[in-house]
């Protein structure tokens, strides 16, 4: 029953995907173009990985405010080892921001897991901390694109098939998760663990635990799209990515996640996204400043919130009802 109620949610938000694009489309036709679909894509690739991410955490009941700051974080870091020793090469880099994104995420799971504190304030003290160090690091200064090497900048433009490699990471990385979460122990435990943790317990699963592993895996996401953040934009300092982890957590919420745990697909968190990634793009064709963008996100996030805790309540009176 479940599985139906969420291929029937995913169906419609893809219908007001396409009826969103359609409506840009019919005032703006150059909006449909293939090369502007795939820079839209493009757009949204760094925010499809955040969001498969985020999505792990709020599935086993957490929330993670440092996500954007470990992004933020872990880019300089490349940002500057490439600066100081451009001859490295993109293979170092790509480590590097892996190892440091998934111990600043191994972080926040091991303080939510081992002490016991409440996963928002973790993450709202973490992400301060990251951003102080970013501080710390760079010494407030920008590094900027002629800091850069060729290969450190080219290495995510390269196109395949007319989509950049930006892109295929993020294609790759949906279907990756959809394998994952549908087919494997591991995507049925951190199910388990966010829907319903006392059962959970009993049958052998330690939600603690499971909530460790889905902030590391969203830690080294982030750690990644440091990288790829800073590439794509050829900058980095203390304030990128900032406010961004609003819109990860929206494009979840859109996406049909449940701010409780436990419910949610990769298909509908995909979704979330590219209609984030639609208005995003259209915001300055109709004349709207990107500012309110920012509004636009805090809006939708209490609107999924209020729609997922009545899912949540159906659920629970179903559940309630079948018992008696």
């Amino acid at each position: 029953m479940m599985q139906n109620s969420a291929a029937r949610r995913d169906l419609a938000l893809g219908v007001i995907v396409v009826l969103l694009l359609a409506s840009v489309t019919a005032a703006f036709p150059q909006f449909a173009q293939p090369g502007n679909l795939a820079e839209i894509l493009d757009d949204s690739a760094i925010l499809i990985l955040l969001a498969l991410g985020q999505m792990l955490v709020i599935l086993t009941r957490g929330i993670d405010l440092s996500i954007a700051a470990n992004l933020a974080l872990s880019g300089m870091l490349v940002a500057l080892l490439n600066k100081n020793y451009p001859g490295l090469g993109v293979a170092p880099v790509l480590l590097i921001a892996l190892v440091s994104g998934t111990l600043l995420g191994a972080i926040n799971g091991l303080l939510v897991w081992r002490l016991k504190l409440p996963p928002i304030v973790v993450t709202l003290g973490t992400m301060s901390v990251y951003r102080g160090v970013i501080y710390l690091l760079s010494g407030g200064t920008w590094v900027n694109d002629n800091h850069m090497s060729p290969q450190f900048l080219g290495f995510i433009r390269y196109e395949l098939l007319g989509l950049t490699l930006l892109s295929w990471l993020a294609i790759f990385a949906v279907a990756a998760f959809a394998v994952v979460m549908r087919y494997t122990v591991l995507g049925r435990n951190l199910y388990t663990a966010g829907g319903n943790p006392a059962a959970a317990t009993y049958t052998g699963i330690d939600p603690g635990r499971m909530q460790c592993i889905a902030y590391t895996i969203c830690g080294a996401i982030a750690g990644l799209c440091g990288y790829l953040w800073v590439a794509r934009f050829a900058v980095a300092y203390t304030d990128i990515a900032l406010g961004f982890e609003l819109q990860v957590i929206a494009a979840c919420l859109i996406g049909g996640v449940a701010i409780a745990g436990g419910i949610g697909t990769v298909a509908g968190v995909v979704l979330g996204c590219l209609f984030i990634g639609v208005i995003r793009n259209a915001l300055p064709l109709i004349g709207i400043s990107p500012f309110w963008q920012m509004g636009i996100n805090g809006l939708v996030i209490v609107v999924a919130a209020v729609l997922s805790a009545r899912r949540r309540e159906d659920k629970r009176a179903i559940l309630e009802a079948q018992a008696a």
